[in-house]
């Protein structure tokens, strides 16, 4: 199965000036905890997730209306549409990761994926191996 077959496609982006609380705001209304960073393009340029707002912006007192890009995470590890599960659940594994950026093959985010995708797509054991593995 490729990941194209369980991602969230076309997940909820903002931009690296948008605001924290914009991003907070989007997390709440699509329900998630990650949200990809692009530019005007649509490139992926990093994620923000809920742990980045509370840790490095909230605990060090940086304001609701700072940019995104104050706080929001670099060097993201992603995946493609055409990968399988079993490449996908790896690099969760080795990045000890919950979620996972998909790009297309000029580098926009077209979906998400989070261990929830995997929970509801593959079977029990690979479901707890990928679980184990990402909390140790």
């Amino acid at each position: 199965m490729n990941v194209s077959e369980f991602m969230t496609s076309n997940p909820a982006c903002c931009g690296p000036s948008d605001t924290m609380k914009s991003a907070a705001v989007l997390m709440v209304d699509n329900d998630c905890g990650e949200i990809p960073v692009v530019d005007e393009d649509g490139c992926l340029l990093g994620v923000v997730t809920d742990r980045d707002i509370a840790c490095r912006g909230v605990a060090e007192g940086v304001a609701p209306d700072a940019s995104v890009s104050e706080v929001m995470s670099d060097g993201i590890i992603t995946v493609k549409p055409d990968e399988s599960m079993e490449s996908c659940c790896t690099k969760m594994e080795e990045n000890q990761v919950r979620r996972l950026p998909v790009v297309d093959e000029k580098g926009k985010c077209c979906g998400m994926v989070a261990q929830a995708d995997i929970a509801q797509t593959a079977n029990e054991g690979a479901t707890g191996e990928l679980v184990r593995e990402v909390s140790v």
